[in-house]
């Protein structure tokens, strides 16, 4: 079985014991967190929702809260003498889906 879920602006397809990188939520370590299913999929049967299907939900376990790898940011303006070095870490929380319901 399978599911579709939306979080952080983004979509992501999800099966039992899968580990997601997703944007950052409000959750600490340990806690459960409910997902609402845009799609829930088990073989031949697929439930489509409009928007979301009703009745149906991912659970998922918070593992972790943590940084993405820096990437650098740099702009520059020819001839302008203007630059400008930026980093940037993202933040994600790192869930492991335990349970498809619907």
């Amino acid at each position: 079985m399978y599911a579709v879920i939306k979080t952080g602006g983004k979509q992501y397809r999800v099966q039992q014991g899968d580990v997601i990188f997703v944007e950052k939520l409000d959750a600490q370590a340990d806690e459960t967190v409910s997902f609402e299913a845009l799609l829930i999929g088990d073989g031949d049967n697929v439930k489509i929702g409009a928007p979301v299907v009703e009745n149906a939900n991912v659970e998922g376990k918070v593992l972790a809260q943590g940084k993405g790898a820096k990437i650098i940011v740099y702009k520059y303006k020819a001839k302008k003498n203007e630059r400008k070095k930026q980093g940037h870490r993202q933040p994600y929380t790192k869930v492991e889906i335990t349970a498809i319901n619907g």
